[in-house]
């Protein structure tokens, strides 16, 4: 079994139970810190996991919601089967169907 490494954001959870329902009442928040971040960035950084975060950042949402590095990324092992190929199987569910390879010629280019 392969193990899946997967990451749950709690910012949207901590932010609630802190009384902080807008995301845009984290914005002065962070400016306090001199975290200056745009209305859309702080808006994404709320409603999606982010990619990265910057340290200074994970700082200062540590520092307004009263929590953790741990409490905001929530890391999660899952075990996943690995599906068997069955030899000479090429690929899922296409059955008797096989690419044809293209040959890309110029208009002037004889056939």
């Amino acid at each position: 079994m392969a193990r899946k490494l997967s990451m749950q954001w709690n910012l949207r959870q901590l932010m609630a139970a802190k009384g902080l329902f807008q995301t845009s009442e984290l914005i002065p928040l962070l400016e306090e810190r001199d975290v200056h971040l745009s209305r859309q960035y702080v808006h994404r950084l709320v409603t999606k996991p982010p990619q990265r975060v910057n340290i200074e950042l994970l700082a200062a949402l540590c520092d307004i919601l009263g929590c953790t590095a741990a409490d905001l990324l929530e890391f999660r092992i899952e075990e996943v089967r690995e599906l068997r190929h069955v030899a000479g199987d090429t690929g899922p569910g296409i059955g008797e169907l096989r690419p044809i390879r293209a040959t890309i010629r110029r208009p002037h280019e004889p056939q």
